[in-house]
């Protein structure tokens, strides 16, 4: 792992042991997220956008590593995100708010796991999204 993403990680206030993991723990987690997801969400909408936050982080590191190393897990991650796409609609608002998807410059078609909604989740899970989404 490069030292860049490294730093990236520490900078960005991640423990260390996430910073010493670097992209491929920040991978691996995001499969987690993906394989809750196929399995059928049961956590809570703030737990489900921590989980999206996850994979937020993960693109802003790889914008920080080397080109070996995206091409490297290019592969990996693509498995991963087309799995995810599978698994959730697309809802038309950002599942963090608009406000703050206009502040990051966050958009639905480079930032699309925020308006990822699981197919099959937690009915509680699913409520909340209606509600931030106004979607039924």
């Amino acid at each position: 792992m490069s030292n860049e993403v490294r730093d990236f990680l520490v900078e960005k206030g991640c423990p260390l042991n996430v910073a010493e993991r670097g992209l491929i723990g920040l991978i691996e987690s995001w499969e987690k997220v993906v394989q809750s997801v196929e399995n059928g969400y049961s956590l809570t909408l703030d737990d489900y956008l921590n989980d999206l936050d996850a994979r937020q982080l993960l693109e802003e590191a790889l914008a920080v590593a080397t080109i070996a190393e995206r091409i490297n897990l290019e592969t990996r991650i693509m498995h991963a995100d087309d799995l995810m796409k599978g698994l959730t609609r697309r809802a038309s608002v950002c599942l963090w708010g608009d406000e703050l998807a206009e502040e990051e410059s966050w958009n639905s078609k480079k930032n699309w796991w925020y308006y990822a909604c699981p197919v099959d989740a937690d009915a509680e899970l699913l409520a909340e999204i209606a509600e931030v989404t106004g979607e039924a």
